[in-house]
């Protein structure tokens, strides 16, 4: 059996270990090589890589994209997409989503990886739509949590759907890294028995589990997984990509990896490992193994946002309070997967309750948004209390709440005629309009001294 392999150096490791830093010329000089490897796809936009682009690297997201496409030849390449959320924290209308499937696509992507944070499909089947219009791979995803209201029938169910919207493939998303090798097991046989497209797993090394998890899965008929070179595995990232190689192959499973060119990565990507911890970027806190999160499920980049905001109010003392309080709230709000931007809402909500000593005496205007329906609907019953807090007499939103919005790009394209050159440049703003107006005046910034100073020179 053919197990794929998609490796996440570019996108997800990079953003679960070093908070996306690596500007492109860190891993320009290894991507042709990346290329002939036999991956089935390398995950290397999407995510948090747009908005780091923009606002810390200096570099046009739409270039990058460009760039990895005229390396990497062989090879698809693999984003993820937050459905109707795109990659910002906010829903976007319909015009919008469509346009960015679209260029996404016409600038080289070829999987797209589409989730919602609830698992309410109503928000991604636009972007699948569109995807498959364009002539892209839409990956359906099911964000994996436990709960008392979610089970292997559910989580069937749910693919079964997927199917129903004609993607092409399903991914699991374990973003906590807490899914153990026999609900994988489980999952995988019930996922199989329900739809007939090739099922994907993801999960991180956060609990440790990751490994045994995979073979598990593999076991009973997943049909690939999301693996780190080893330099940049471990702790909140994936598994080690050789690794499991290794393992598989001695399993007899093909994976069509050339080992010894994965030898070769790797020990491209240990400088630029070496670099950003003696920066302070990579902190060793990450690499480790944190099995909390089996009790109160929180992913690895929703742990550290929190230990932050606690350092910031000289209260790093009470986490564990505040871990206590994450699951209350979590229950509260209908057992939401923590998965951005919920695993953000709800960790910050948490702190709130402990920070000021009283349950929801602030609530944050993410939360009253969620209780209003604008994110989705909830997977279970949110708490009757909060509800009447939140809206008083107000009724929440059960429609699509995209249905409620007008479309933008058309107009925004016109507003922003003088700052944006191009259409990709207009979906950048939309997305993040601060960021973005920065980078533009920067960006126009060094091409005038650059044109000065070649005037100069002649």
């Amino acid at each position: 059996m053919k197990v794929n392999i998609t490796e996440t150096v570019l996108r997800d490791a990079n953003q679960s270990l070093i908070a996306t830093r690596m500007p492109y010329s860190d891993f320009e000089g290894i991507l042709e090589k990346m290329d002939d490897v036999g991956y089935y796809s390398i995950e290397c936009w999407g995510g948090a890589t747009f908005d780091s682009c923009l606002r810390y690297l200096s570099e046009d997201p739409w270039e990058r994209l460009r760039k990895l496409k005229s390396k990497l030849k062989k090879t698809k390449l693999q984003m993820l997409l937050r459905g109707q959320n795109i990659l910002g924290y906010k829903h976007y209308p319909d015009d919008v989503v469509r346009k960015f499937v679209s260029y996404s696509i016409k600038n080289g992507m070829d999987i797209l990886r589409i989730f919602d944070a609830l698992n309410d499909f109503r928000n991604i089947e636009v972007a699948v739509d569109e995807t498959l219009k364009c002539g892209g791979h839409a990956q359906g995803t099911i964000c994996y949590t436990t709960s008392p209201i979610h089970n292997m029938d559910n989580y069937a169910q749910l693919g079964k759907q997927l199917e129903g919207m004609g993607v092409n493939s399903i991914c699991v998303k374990d973003m906590a890294g807490i899914m153990g090798p026999q609900e994988a097991y489980d999952l995988i046989k019930a996922l199989k028995g329900k739809v007939k497209v090739p099922i994907f797993l993801h999960t991180h090394s956060t609990t440790g589990l990751g490994p045994i998890t995979y073979m598990k899965a593999i076991e009973a008929g997943c049909n690939g997984i999301d693996t780190a070179i080893s330099t940049f595995s471990g702790g909140t990232s994936q598994p080690a990509t050789e690794t499991l190689n290794y393992a598989l192959n001695q399993m007899r499973y093909q994976t069509g990896l050339k080992s010894e060119l994965l030898k070769t990565i790797n020990d491209f990507f240990r400088p630029v490992k070496d670099k950003f911890l003696s920066s302070g970027v990579l902190d060793p806190y990450v690499l480790g193994t944190e099995t909390d999160a089996l009790v109160y499920q929180i992913p690895g980049g929703m742990l550290s946002n929190l230990i932050a905001q606690l350092k910031q109010q000289n209260a790093l003392d009470r986490l564990d309070e505040v871990l206590q309080e994450t699951p209350r709230v979590r229950k509260d709000l209908g057992y939401p997967p923590l998965v951005t931007p919920m695993s953000q809402m709800v960790g910050v909500q948490a702190a709130t309750n402990v920070l000021l000593g009283e349950r929801y005496k602030a609530i944050s205007k993410e939360v009253k948004s969620y209780v209003r329906g604008e994110y989705g609907k909830a997977p279970g019953e949110v708490d009757p209390d909060l509800i009447k807090k939140v809206l008083g007499d107000e009724k929440p939103i059960t429609k699509r709440f995209a249905d409620t919005l007008s479309p933008e790009f058309d107009k925004m394209k016109k507003e922003l005629k003088g700052m944006c050159k191009t259409d990709e440049d207009v979906l950048s703003y939309i997305l993040f309009p601060q960021i973005a107006e920065k980078f533009f005046k920067e960006k126009e910034e060094k091409t005038a001294t650059k044109v000065s100073y070649s005037i100069m020179k002649v």
